[in-house]
């Protein structure tokens, strides 16, 4: 048996006919994974220092002081070990806190701490997904919402949000047709990354009422609910946390990484019936173990000082909208709208078709990194997403005029 094994080894690293094997036995499905779109722009300016670089979903403005300063602090104190798979029980009542002064009673006991949202996202649909079932997600959407079941070979359906005058907007009929008996998981993100849809709570009470009735799992990417810039009596977007019971076939995805600067940290948490708690720490040990203590330590803090910087962040973020939106509008070829929430300015290009070759050749032509429509979804290959979380506005202001100046050669 070794002797197989190690002449295998002796072909694939000559170049034989057997490394190809090897890869074709990678799963199907992982193989027909498109790879990132966005890191695909970002690679196109490798080398670059003169890109105005607006394609990843984060800001520039680092994390504060005193949240570094709590990890600085654990890792002085030694905390580099291992800690309860579900998380830090004293982080998981700050984050029991937090959401219960925004969403009602919210007990420690349906926390998870998670390695990031990325990382909260997958896990959950671990956990309710079986290869063969049926999950429904509304697009256009970050990727990961629609890789994540099909990776675990799920029958993946998409329902489209549509656009009207740049604005992006849910067809709430179609959405409950399309969401039966048979639909396992409906995957909801809103605020949405890229377009900024926002729910409204009347939607929620709907799709919430429809899903108890088809025994739907709602899994609910809710990362943006803090970058809300419409009227709101807690600070935040409407939640479905809002609305369901404990025992509601509902679980609510966050993250430390928008509203308190941290995209880096990977820190986030679940919200979930209690009763899945138990499964939820078997499929984190399998996972990753557990967070970073230091991490969470530092999460801690941001939670404990949240009004020293998410009202700030908001506040800075809407100016940022209100400044590129405005500017965009003027630009004839540009079809956009301001949102409600989110951090991204989602926009057309009339005669530009083709997000990806767009975005290529801006960053090419122009200086301008952009996000291609297509890494959301088929439907908004004629768009592309600006993130204007930028500490100077005028970097925004800047990018503008390189796009305007680039429309003027076509």
């Amino acid at each position: 048996m070794f002797a197989d094994a190690d002449r295998i080894r002796r072909v694939a690293m000559s170049g034989g006919g057997v490394r190809q094997s090897l890869a074709a036995m990678v799963r199907k499905i992982i193989r027909n994974l498109e790879p990132s779109r966005i890191r695909e722009v970002a690679n196109a300016a490798l080398g670059r220092e003169d890109v105005l670089a607006f394609w990843f979903g984060e800001g520039d403005e680092v994390t504060p002081e005193f949240i570094r300063q709590a990890a600085i602090e654990s890792l002085q104190r030694g905390e580099t070990f291992y800690t309860h798979n579900l998380g830090l029980p004293e982080l998981r009542e700050e984050i029991a806190a937090y959401m219960s002064q925004r969403h009602g009673l919210i007990d420690s006991s349906r926390i998870a701490v998670t390695s990031g949202g990325v990382n909260a996202l997958m896990l959950a649909v671990q956990q309710l997904v079986d290869a063969g079932d049926e999950v429904l997600a509304v697009t256009p959407v970050w990727p990961n919402l629609t890789a994540q079941p099909t990776i675990l070979g799920a029958r993946l359906r998409c329902l489209s949000l549509k656009p009207i005058d740049g604005l992006w907007s849910l067809d709430l009929g179609a959405l409950l047709a399309a969401v039966t008996v048979s639909t396992k998981v409906l995957i909801l993100n809103a605020p949405n990354n890229p377009t900024g849809w926002t729910l409204t709570r009347e939607e929620q009470r709907c799709i919430l009422d429809h899903c108890r009735r088809t025994g739907t799992w709602i899994l609910a990417d809710e990362v943006y609910e803090r970058l809300y810039y419409g009227p709101s009596t807690n600070g935040c977007a409407p939640s479905f946390l809002d609305l369901a019971q404990a025992d509601d076939r509902l679980v609510v995805v966050h993250s430390f990484s928008k509203s308190f600067l941290m995209t880096g940290w990977r820190l986030g948490w679940l919200v979930m019936p209690a009763v899945m708690l138990h499964d939820m720490g078997k499929l984190i040990e399998f996972n990753t173990s557990c967070a970073s203590v230091f991490t969470q330590r530092a999460g801690i803090v941001a939670l404990q000082r949240t009004d020293e910087v998410t009202p700030r962040v908001v506040a800075h973020l809407k100016h940022c909208r209100d400044t590129l939106v405005a500017l965009l509008q003027t630009v004839p070829a540009v079809r956009v709208a301001p949102t409600l929430g989110g951090m991204y300015a989602f926009f057309s290009l009339a005669g530009h078709t083709d997000s990806l070759v767009t975005a290529k050749r801006l960053v090419a032509e122009a200086g301008l990194g952009l996000a291609p429509g297509v890494a959301f979804a088929p439907e908004a290959n004629s768009w592309l997403r600006w993130c204007f979380a930028s500490r100077d506005p005028q970097r925004l202001v800047l990018g503008v005029q390189r796009l305007m100046a680039w429309l003027a050669k076509q």
